[in-house]
């Protein structure tokens, strides 16, 4: 079991629990998907949630930010979305005769990118340096982003009228990809007696913090991943660039995410070493949405799925 300090990573890990289980009962029925969210968040990533409207992304997204103790900056990404809506840009300012920067909404802690296919590829290009280096350059000069920064952006499928595909290189800026997908119907039921979300989201309390999430991306980075599964996942790297007609997209950033988030899974369920089922439990989302292409994430984790099969564990 985990055994740091007092305030110990096990302490944290048990408030990561009681956050996670007053989450699922919000979004009734996803009790996988919010915890694989949270670790996604928790281990320092992007957020990509693929589906059609109305099946709880958005919720999702401020879930998951009140469980971090932020508040969601949201921003609609639309067909006439310019970049500079995004990260601001220079006004002149008449009292000091002079030009200033106005931060746009990029500024925050936790960003909704809402419907991001939704924009023209320039406007989505705006988020690539952002989400890569923590920082944006406008007019030549470089302006830090918030620490904790996540992006969590949603997508609608790809057949839907208005939609633009992310480049490969917007796509594994996200380290994990997510299908919510309809409710079953006791939980559909649920929903529809529940009313509006708000305040249950609110009632989840005040969430971690800036200062806990250090503390446990500190912790994350002790847990133990055995030379044997970095094997393991540089076969499955080695066979899915040979054998996936979209094999190129799995870029090392790719391996170093699903280890990343393997050891993040292994921290909240309370071990100090990863496990091969953490690995394979978490590859489709981590891999999927790369290697999608034009099926989206949902044929990206069936290809995953036949990837798992062909390599044995270690």
């Amino acid at each position: 079991m985990l055994n740091d300090s007092p305030n110990s990573s096990e302490s944290l890990a048990e408030e990561c629990k009681t956050l996670l289980e007053r989450a699922s009962s919000v979004l009734l029925g996803k009790e996988a998907q919010v915890e694989k969210a949270l670790v996604c968040i928790l281990g320092g990533g992007h957020l990509l949630l693929e589906d059609v409207p109305g099946v709880g992304k958005t919720t999702l997204a401020k879930i998951l930010a009140r469980v971090c103790g932020f508040e969601v900056t949201r921003i609609q990404f639309t067909n006439d979305l310019l970049p500079a809506d995004i990260t601001g840009s220079a006004f002149f300012n008449s009292t000091s005769n002079d030009f200033e920067f106005r931060p746009g909404p990029l500024f925050g802690h936790f960003v909704l990118a809402d419907e991001l296919n939704r924009a023209t590829p320039k406007t989505q290009s705006a988020l690539l340096q952002a989400m890569e280096e923590r920082h944006i350059t406008v007019d030549g000069k470089t302006f830090e982003l918030k620490e904790p920064f996540v992006v969590l952006a949603t997508q609608n499928p790809f057949e839907q009228v208005g939609t633009f595909p992310l480049p490969e290189s917007q796509i594994d800026r996200f380290t994990m990809g997510l299908v919510l997908e309809f409710p079953e119907r006791e939980f559909e039921r649920k929903i529809l007696q529940q009313g509006d979300t708000t305040d249950q989201i609110k009632s989840i309390g005040e969430g971690l913090g800036g200062k806990k999430l250090a503390e446990i991306r500190k912790a994350v980075s002790k847990i133990h991943l055995a030379d044997s599964l970095y094997d393991y996942i540089l076969d499955l790297l080695n066979y899915g660039r040979k054998n996936f007609s979209t094999g190129h997209a799995l870029s090392p950033r790719s391996g170093k995410d699903l280890v990343q988030t393997s050891k993040t899974l292994a921290w909240i369920r309370g071990r100090d070493f990863v496990l091969p089922e953490d690995v394979q439990e978490l590859l489709p989302n981590i891999w999927g949405h790369r290697v999608g292409g034009s099926r989206g994430l949902q044929g990206g984790m069936s290809e995953i799925d036949r990837l798992i099969k062909e390599i044995p564990l270690p």
